[in-house]
């Protein structure tokens, strides 16, 4: 950096300071006001000192370091190192995760529909969404990616295959690729189109694919798997309770273990679901005004028993609607205590929405006024998470959470059956004891309702 540049940079952070004081101050309580000026000028020479020897530091490491550093490097990592002096939910976003930031939030990107994986070098399918262009193009589980656009896909890590799978709506890709158990290679081209991630699932399919709620078809006992929280979870949610509903539903279980949370504004709409009035939740922050949200009538799904499945994987949106649900005395929560995760964070956009930060402002209060999130300090002891009602704490050692996560991910993936194959029913999984519980608690009080 010309030692000029170093000069305008000190200056720019100087001035820029003064301008920043007004809003400093208005976040700051009514002590920091009084101050006299004495106090106030030592501050402000303070901070221009440190503006400047953060100026200074840039111009050595960049004109003198043994190795060349680039100005936008240097300038990100000191972004970070003020990211990391704050909670491990607030981050920076650099421009190069920023599409992958808004696919995990949305759940959706320009893409084919498949879960790949990479086995022995070589590029494999995991399996296709169901209605997506690779599903309707016949690719299947199991088939192996030989080329991409015509190039060999052998020794290509997992990253590098996304990137040229996904891209811009309406653009093709060629793939080539042999199905499992046949030595013949198939090509086709397939539009990429806007695709939807499923966070509103069931516990098996039907024979087109669909997702099957229904988990006992004699008891009418349903069962719903939210894997996150997106823009469309609450309405694929509420169409799910519909078609059960359409099949005389008599009980419900609501799964979201292993649910990392999303978007706020889904957890209340979820919620809303459910509950005819009262507080779902409200929000507070120290320089954000304290907001609250209720339940609304119009639209609720009432008259049957619910049961909330959690375990300690299951955090923020999650805990939002589990709380919601359990202090409200709509739904029993089964399973284990939750992440512990009550604060929520803003997206604020930089470099003209080429980069972003991901900043803490607020933290959430469930509808009892307890506290959920789990601080560092937190002992067990402690108010924090949600915890499973009286006498339904399931809790599931390492291998059984292991042997849960490989049935669960083998169940999802689309089998490949001929035509003449008739639909098998499999049970849920008998080695699940929290679901278990979930539907022995269902069929007493279905039972005690007559």
């Amino acid at each position: 950096m010309p030692r000029q540049l170093s000069c305008c940079l000190v200056l720019f952070l100087i001035w820029l300071a003064p301008a920043l004081r007004p809003a400093m101050l208005l976040a700051e309580d009514g002590a920091t006001a009084q101050k006299s000026a004495e106090q106030q000028k030592q501050e402000d020479e303070d901070y221009y000192e440190l503006y400047r020897a953060f100026a200074d530091t840039i111009d050595q490491v960049e004109r003198n370091y043994v190795k060349d550093v680039s100005r936008r490097e240097l300038l990100e990592a000191a972004i970070k190192g003020v990211m990391s002096k704050l909670d491990p939910h607030s981050s920076y976003i650099a421009p190069e995760e920023l599409t992958g930031f808004k696919t995990s939030v949305e759940s959706q990107f320009g893409g084919i529909g498949i879960q790949i994986t990479v086995d022995d070098g070589q590029l494999k399918v995991l399996s296709p969404l169901v209605g997506t262009p690779a599903y309707r193009a016949g690719i299947q589980s199991g088939d192996r990616i030989v080329k991409i656009d015509g190039q060999p896909t052998a020794g290509l890590s997992i990253d590098e295959a996304v990137k040229r799978l996904k891209g811009e709506a309406g653009t093709t890709v060629t793939l080539t690729f042999v199905h499992a158990g046949d030595s013949k290679e198939q090509t086709a081209t397939v539009h990429r189109e806007v695709v939807r991630v499923e966070t509103v699932m069931g516990d098996q399919r039907n024979k087109d694919d669909a997702w099957d709620f229904m988990l006992d078809a004699d008891k009418k006992i349903g069962y719903i798997r939210i894997s996150a929280f997106s823009r469309d979870t609450a309405a694929d949610l509420k169409k799910a309770v519909e078609d059960l509903q359409n099949h005389k539903l008599k009980g419900l279980i609501l799964d979201l273990r292993f649910n990392p949370g999303g978007l706020l504004n889904s957890a209340i709409e979820v919620s809303d679901l459910f509950l005819p009035d009262g507080r779902i939740v409200s929000t507070a922050g120290r320089n954000i005004a304290e907001r609250s949200w209720d339940a609304t009538k119009p639209g609720t799904f009432e008259g049957f028993p619910m049961v909330v499945l959690v375990n300690r994987y299951s955090a923020s949106a999650s805990e939002i609607v589990s709380a919601a649900l359990q202090d409200h005395q709509r739904a029993v929560i089964i399973g284990e205590r939750t992440w512990g995760k009550g604060s929520v964070q803003n997206v604020i956009e930089l470099e003209h929405g080429k980069a972003a930060l991901k900043l803490t402002t607020a933290s959430y209060q469930r509808p009892s006024g307890k506290n959920i999130h789990r601080f560092p300090d937190a002992k067990e002891t402690d108010e924090w998470g949600v915890r499973p009602n009286d006498g339904y704490e399931v809790r599931l050692t390492d291998g059984e959470m292991f042997r849960l996560i490989s049935e669960r991910r083998q169940r999802d993936v689309l089998a490949v059956h001929s035509k003449d194959e008739k639909e098998q029913r499999l049970p849920a999984s008998s080695s699940d004891k929290q679901l278990q519980k979930a539907v022995e608690y269902l069929n007493s009080e279905l039972a005690r309702a007559g």
